[in-house]
């Protein structure tokens, strides 16, 4: 099993680096999408290697859904077999004052995945495949990975750090604090929390 990635020589030279100067041609890394499975047939798969009939293995593939929808919309953390756990989850402007607390702080709803052990050890035991490609699409190089490190979620390390309680500028996180500065694709943000 492996992971396939494309790196395609790309014009960067609208973009600056801290110095000031242009990136120019730069190989960006994209995964390869592929194809999105239907319902149908993970629960044919599933049927398959369980050997439980398919209209029962849908029957109880709804069902989870079902409970999952349920339980997470009471604010509980639910455990996905295999996979881990999902739960909602808030961004949100932070106020100094309790009388400016409102709905209005909300920026939005979101859905956290938080994969298990084993998950991440599969992910890391798996190659990559990386396929070079010019600006003009000819492949140009081939690469092959063998396994590598997973990113560890700035959640957990809250979690361990704020122990569930009540983040140092003062808005409760319920161990969902994950970057009190704004959003998780390195940007500043809006100065608000994600819960």
């Amino acid at each position: 099993m492996s992971i396939k990635v494309k790196a395609i020589e790309t014009d960067l030279s609208h973009f600056k680096d801290k110095q000031g100067n242009s990136l120019g041609f730069r190989y960006v890394l994209k995964p390869e999408l592929y194809s999105k499975l239907t319902d149908s047939k993970v629960i044919a798969e599933a049927a398959l290697r369980s050997g439980v009939a398919k209209g029962v293995m849908a029957a109880c593939w709804e069902a989870a859904g079902e409970v999952i929808k349920a339980w997470a919309t009471e604010g509980h953390s639910v455990a996905i077999p295999g996979l881990g756990t999902m739960r909602f989850g808030l961004r949100s402007e932070s106020v100094a004052d309790v009388n400016d607390v409102a709905s209005k702080l909300i920026t939005s709803r979101r859905i956290v995945f938080t994969p298990s052990v084993d998950l991440k050890q599969e992910l890391k035991q798996t190659s990559v495949n990386i396929t070079c490609y010019d600006r003009n699409g000819e492949v140009i190089k081939r690469v092959t990975s063998d396994a590598g490190e997973v990113e560890e979620d700035n959640e957990n390390e809250n979690q361990n750090e704020n122990g569930g309680g009540t983040n140092p500028n003062g808005n409760e996180n319920q161990n969902q604090n994950e970057n009190p500065g704004g959003d998780n694709n390195g940007g500043g943000g809006n100065g608000g929390t994600e819960n």
